[in-house]
């Protein structure tokens, strides 16, 4: 087939997984060829930079997802989650439950937060030294948020081996197609997650004086906003959202960002000649592979994208991997280049929904690569690694490397 043939041809809902771990060349076809794609079920694709820009920007877009969720989550324990988290709910309520979690997020507890990340990271490198061969994900990129986002909301430290389970089965309910057993496990997971945040919930209600320096359960709690509080199902799943969101997202950054030094090595030789390029160095790996792949939409009006009219009702797949490659935003955007200077990435989104952890993961990123590129300079890959097979999220399941 012709590159626009394969374009046309192209739908997200049988988008396999196998496809899905290297996608970047089938979003280039849809780019060039058809960037605005119908898929068959009426859904949209978006891949242009400035349409994906748009999309997040623009007043006649929906976030609330209380309608196209209703047919795959029936009324279950993953509706009430997704439909109750801040990132799939519109104004008033978006506005309201953000004002109340921006209490998780404010300057003085990003200072105080700092020091806890920087300490974590120290002790982490401490054990991969000892080590010499090890597994980035698992023993590093994960290791590292949950151990932050469990201390934010006092998780103990019994239970945080739970967090990553629960999040990857929540949050790849998400993916275009999902089996029923995967759905079960799903609205399982929800269930035993909101087990464990009701007893902290209730043990901090009882102790409100007894938290940690980092924790922010008991602002959450206790936060008010114009005499408002969040309620105990609003309280919960943004917990769980809170925990889902920057657990996955921070462990796919640096995964992400180490497997792209690793195949860029004078881009690597590079970071360990100037350590001072670590911020732009975060951000072209935000760029090049973002932890979030695809948002999505709903047009509640007609809308304009170029040439191509999407009408009122049309949900819309908003593809920030493919956005974040567009050769109209960014110069030789297949390159590696880690003192990229404009970067305009959105990994993060943009607008009134922009990820309210974007501060908290550029931190973790930045100490997390920085202090590990400076610690291990004969670092190299020990065999093969696995990407995670999700199309909406973008990581690694495994990658091993040696340090000696």
């Amino acid at each position: 087939m012709s590159d626009l043939e394969t374009a046309k041809a192209f739908d997200l809902n049988e988008f396999d997984k196998k496809k899905a771990g290297d996608p970047f060349a089938m979003y280039r076809l849809l780019r060039e060829n058809d960037p605005v794609h119908q898929n068959s079920d009426g859904s949209y694709f978006l891949t242009r930079y400035d349409d994906v820009v748009q999309s997040f920007k623009h007043p006649g877009m929906s976030s609330d997802k209380k309608v196209a969720f209703k047919p795959r989550f029936g009324d279950g324990p993953l509706y009430t989650h997704h439909t109750t988290s801040l990132v799939f709910n519109d104004p008033p309520i978006h506005t309201r439950v953000r004002k109340l979690l921006a209490a998780a997020f404010t300057p003085r507890k990003l200072s105080e937060l700092e020091p806890v990340v920087e300490r974590v990271i120290d002790d982490l490198l401490d054990r991969l030294g000892s080590m010499g061969d090890f597994e980035i994900i698992e023993d590093y990129a994960l290791a590292l948020p949950t151990q932050v986002i469990s201390d934010m909301l006092g998780v103990p430290e019994e239970q945080r081996h739970l967090l990553r389970g629960y999040s990857n089965l929540i949050l790849g309910a998400l993916d275009p197609v999902v089996s029923g057993e995967d759905l079960r496990r799903g609205e399982a997971a929800v269930l035993e997650f909101e087990d464990l945040l009701n007893e902290l919930i209730a043990r901090r209600r009882e102790e409100p004086g007894g938290s940690q320096i980092g924790e922010v359960l008991s602002a959450l709690i206790f936060g008010e906003v114009d005499g408002e509080r969040l309620s105990p199902v609003e309280l919960v799943q943004n917990c769980i959202f809170l925990l889902n969101a920057g657990h996955e997202t921070t462990a796919n950054l640096i995964g992400n960002s180490i497997d792209m030094l690793l195949a860029a090595p004078d881009q690597l030789q590079r970071l360990q000649d100037r350590p001072e390029l670590i911020r732009t160095t975060i951000e072209e790996s935000l760029r090049y592979q973002s932890p979030l792949q695809i948002g999505n939409r709903k047009a509640t009006e007609d809308v304009a994208f170029g040439k191509t009219t999407i009408p009122a009702g049309s949900f819309i797949h908003c593809c920030i991997a493919a956005a974040n490659r567009d050769p109209a935003q960014f110069d030789d955007p297949e390159y590696v280049d880690i003192s990229r200077s404009p970067n305009r990435q959105i990994a993060f989104g943009m607008g009134k929904h922009i990820c309210m952890g974007n501060t908290l993961g550029r931190i973790e990123g930045r100490i997390a690569i920085g202090k590990f590129i400076e610690r291990f300079p004969d670092l190299r890959r020990n065999g093969e690694s696995r990407q995670s097979p999700r199309v909406r999220f973008r990581g690694f399941d495994s990658l091993p490397v040696s340090v000696t």
